[in-house]
């Protein structure tokens, strides 16, 4: 691995502690906070491609694994991968490494693109390993879960277009698709 291609890795692994300072959402009708840590994986996946953005989310996870509390609300340890939350953050490598995935299968990026791919796999596949790990961990229907996390999608929706946006302008910054092109 490339010195530039590990700086990337850090750079989005850092990102998402960063994301993790803000305080979170915490509704009083579930444990599972609302938080801007989604964003960070939609980046990651956009921005690094499938490989290294799905590193980047792993190396973070496993810092968290650590201890240190990069999760927002200050969470961290290994408490965390038993708990309600445990099946979005076991996530976020799995969805980094589909939106670079199917990103890279497309001949010309546009906004459109990516955001169809940030809402439909990234989103998706978050819900799709979350949702029911949230049921199994809290003891309730599936159903349940899934009702209860029908209050996050809009938020993970305007969370999706930012990302898409910021994708798309990084994407085509001169500074930045050299450097990704060097290391791909």
């Amino acid at each position: 691995m490339k010195i530039q291609e590990i700086t990337y890795i850090a750079i989005f692994t850092a990102v998402m502690g960063v994301l993790g300072l803000v305080p979170p959402i915490m509704l009083s009708f579930t444990p599972v906070p609302i938080t801007l840590q989604t964003l960070g994986v939609l980046l990651a996946g956009g921005v690094l491609g499938a490989r290294r953005g799905c590193i980047s989310q792993v190396v973070f996870l496993l810092i968290v694994a650590a201890g240190m509390p990069l999760l927002s609300g200050g969470r961290g340890g290994i408490g965390v991968f038993v708990g309600p939350s445990a099946g979005y953050l076991i996530a976020y490598p799995i969805t980094a490494y589909c939106i670079g995935y199917f990103l890279s299968r497309i001949q010309t990026l546009t906004l459109r693109k990516i955001l169809l791919i940030n809402l439909t796999v990234g989103i998706f596949f978050i819900y799709l390993i979350g949702i029911p790990v949230q049921a199994f961990m809290m003891n309730i229907p599936l159903i349940e879960a899934i009702k209860l996390s029908a209050v996050y999608f809009p938020g993970d929706v305007l969370k999706a277009i930012l990302a898409s946006y910021l994708v798309y302008r990084l994407r085509r910054s001169p500074v930045i698709a050299r450097g990704l092109s060097k290391i791909a």
